[in-house]
This record gives structure tokens, sequence and C-alpha cells, in this order.
């Protein structure tokens, strides 16, 4: 799979508001307003590496991207909850 610099950007702001979003949804597992855009990041990465592979499609457009990476976000914020415990 080939990111270019535009997907790149694309997935970091998403990244943002998915991160912010994950942290409203999972209350009790934040990791405070920055911890939480940075792991918003990191899901927009893995679920647009990931979800393409396992066959899921929402659609195309920039609301199906901030639902993909606060998916993502929302997973590894409860992986993180596990960890931490």
């Amino acid at each position: 799979m080939y990111l270019s610099g535009q997907g790149i950007i694309v997935i970091l702001f998403v990244g943002l508001a998915a991160g912010w979003l994950a942290g409203k949804i999972v209350r009790g597992a934040g990791l405070g307003i920055v911890g939480d855009i940075v792991v918003g990041i990191a899901g927009a990465f893995i679920s647009t590496l990931i979800f393409p592979r396992l066959g899921f499609h929402l659609g195309g457009g920039l609301v199906s991207e901030i639902i993909y990476s606060a998916i993502g976000a929302i997973i590894l914020l409860l992986i993180v909850r596990l960890v931490r415990r």
C-alpha cells in the first residue's frame, strides 16, 4: 500500500479529530487531550492499513475516514486501559 504525502496529512488531521472523539467515547481510559490525539493519529494509521485488508468498507470521503480512525483509536485506548492495570 502506498501513502502519498497528501494521504499522510489527511491521516494526521483525521487522527486529531478521531483521538478527541475516542477520548470522549472511552471515558476513564483517556490519556489527556494530547495523549488522546496521539492515540487517534496512531489509530488512524492502523485503521488505514488494516480495515481495507479486512474488507470493512463504509464508503468514501472524510466522514468514513473519521469513523475508521475513531474505531482504531477506541481499540487502542481500550488496549492501553488493559495494559495500565
